[in-house]
């Protein structure tokens, strides 16, 4: 892809979404001001808490369930016996794209949501998705793949296009917020953590003595396809620095400024959004 055009793409972008930001300040609270209450998580304001922060919360019991998928890398649900989340998407899981430029991808979602806002706050995290790129999650009718929304024990999905039914769990009790929503389809399109990115180790530090026993792979590098894009501390898919510590000390930290704000995202930055765009070759321009 020329450099011209994807320089286009995301000026484009860029001041599509700046144009319904929510605002600077959402990404400029202190991780002191990010710690969550575990007694009521849903009683806070979405916007308020991180996608990173939210997910990291909920799944703090994940794995408990012998009926559940294995999950790594945090929310990463893998097939039994498949033991990382490589990229797959120059080999297939990339979901189909049709003859109109759009790439469709079908979904149900689980009566265990009974409330109205649930199912409310789920469809617009959806939706978020067809505003500023070619994709476009639908209502499944008879479709052989698609993401099946389910309250499982937390918040995971697999990586790109499964064959069948995929689950995305969204737990009731704490994952039915905007970011979170948002943070797992990119999963489900095919999109890893921003801290797991094969070039990370040029933009953040990892430091290992101060994660959570059992949590190192949370924290893993992966050979990733970058789509030329640069690494970005807004990113919805980046952990902020204080991700699975076991000692109130930083785990991830910025650099060459290690104080730089990262990890603070509450929905996809321009960045997420240009490389939707880039990965599934998205031509029409965006309002």
């Amino acid at each position: 892809m020329a450099p011209v055009f994807v320089l286009t793409v995301f000026i484009a972008v860029l001041c599509s979404v700046q144009g319904r930001s929510t605002g600077k300040a959402s990404f400029e609270k202190s991780e002191e001001d990010m710690e969550i209450d575990s007694t009521n998580t849903n009683s806070i304001k979405e916007e308020d808490f991180s996608a990173s922060t939210l997910i990291e919360k909920a799944n703090r019991n994940l794995g408990k369930s012998l009926d559940e998928p294995l999950v790594m890398f945090g929310d990463i649900a893998v097939n039994t016996g498949f033991m990382n989340a490589d990229p797959c998407t120059a080999s297939g899981c990339k979901w189909k794209k049709y003859s109109d430029g759009n790439v469709y991808v079908p979904y149900v979602i689980s009566n265990q949501y009974s409330a109205p806002q649930e199912r409310y706050v789920i469809e617009s995290g959806l939706q978020t998705f067809a505003a500023s790129t070619c994709v476009q999650f639908i209502p499944r009718t008879n479709q052989r793949d698609f993401v099946d929304i389910q309250s499982q024990s937390g918040c995971f999905s697999y990586i790109g296009r499964q064959d069948n039914g995929q689950v995305v769990s969204l737990n009731k009790n704490g994952c039915v917020y905007l970011s979170v929503v948002q943070h797992e389809m990119l999963h489900a399109l095919g999109f890893n953590h921003e801290q797991s990115r094969s070039d990370r180790d040029s933009h953040v530090r990892i430091l290992t003595q101060n994660i959570m026993p059992e949590m190192e792979d949370n924290f893993k590098r992966i050979n990733t396809i970058n789509l030329g894009t640069p690494y970005d501390y807004n990113s919805v898919m980046q952990y902020g620095r204080l991700a699975f510590s076991k000692n109130n000390q930083p785990t991830i930290l910025p650099i060459p400024d290690s104080s730089a704000v990262i990890g603070m995202a509450t929905q996809m930055s321009p960045i997420d959004i240009l490389r939707i765009n880039l990965l599934y070759n998205c031509s029409r321009q965006f309002d």
